[in-house]
């Protein structure tokens, strides 16, 4: 997993805001090597990614994990339930409504 194409993702989709990428790092992220980031191939590395920043292993991430990569603001608009942490779905969610908005075609797709 890169962390740099996860920072990027997570703090853009924190923020409401689309991704930006650059040719690399899409490049790692298109696992079938067709030219362009699939709906299914994204989310693949975001629940990787998920995995690799929930250190403690509970299914979810707290403050702490993700200090790094989200300030309070970015970590409360992603903990849509306000419970103190981001669980995987809430997660997911966010950074899947960030591709949506990055998918200018409306094809499932990033190129």
């Amino acid at each position: 997993m890169t962390g740099l194409v996860f920072f990027i993702a997570i703090a853009a989709a924190a923020q409401n805001q689309p991704m930006a990428m650059n040719q690399g790092q899409m490049d790692r992220l298109d696992r079938n090597k067709n030219g362009a980031v699939d709906r299914s191939e994204y989310q693949a590395f975001m629940t990787s990614a998920f995995a690799g920043l929930d250190k403690n292993k509970d299914g979810s991430l707290n403050s702490d994990e993700v200090a790094r990569v989200l300030n309070t603001q970015q970590f409360a608009a992603t903990d849509v339930n306000s419970d103190g942490k981001v669980s995987q779905n809430e997660f997911l969610n966010r950074v899947m409504a960030d591709f949506k908005a990055a998918d200018r075609g409306g094809d499932g797709t990033l190129q």
